[in-house]
């Protein structure tokens, strides 16, 4: 299985229902592949201090999984999935990185 973990920072606050709106928004429209087979979000839990850290701190995180390469470039490649980020990026400008690796162990 692969695992696609993305790092997601809204550049201004979210409020909490929209940020859990947003993280459920990718969840119907990754299932709505056909490809998903797991999948997991949550906020961020922050480190009194942290701001002043120069790196990128995530508001969210959030993992998908599939069962293999190619089902993941079904996934990137998905309509109803890049219109979920483009909805969002325009009510909530964000910057995501991710990484795509086997299960952590």
């Amino acid at each position: 299985m692969i695992q696609h973990t993305m790092f997601v920072q809204f550049t201004a606050p979210i409020p909490e229902n929209d940020l859990k709106q947003y993280l459920a928004d990718i969840e119907t429209a990754a299932k709505g592949t056909g490809v998903l087979r797991t999948f997991a979000a949550q906020r961020h839990i922050p480190v009194p201090g942290e701001e002043e850290i120069p790196a990128f701190i995530a508001t969210a995180v959030v993992q998908l999984g599939t069962a293999d390469l190619e089902a993941l470039g079904t996934l990137f490649a998905a309509p109803e999935v890049g219109e979920v980020f483009d909805t969002w990026r325009a009510r909530y400008p964000f910057k995501a990185a991710w990484a795509n690796h086997e299960a952590l162990a």
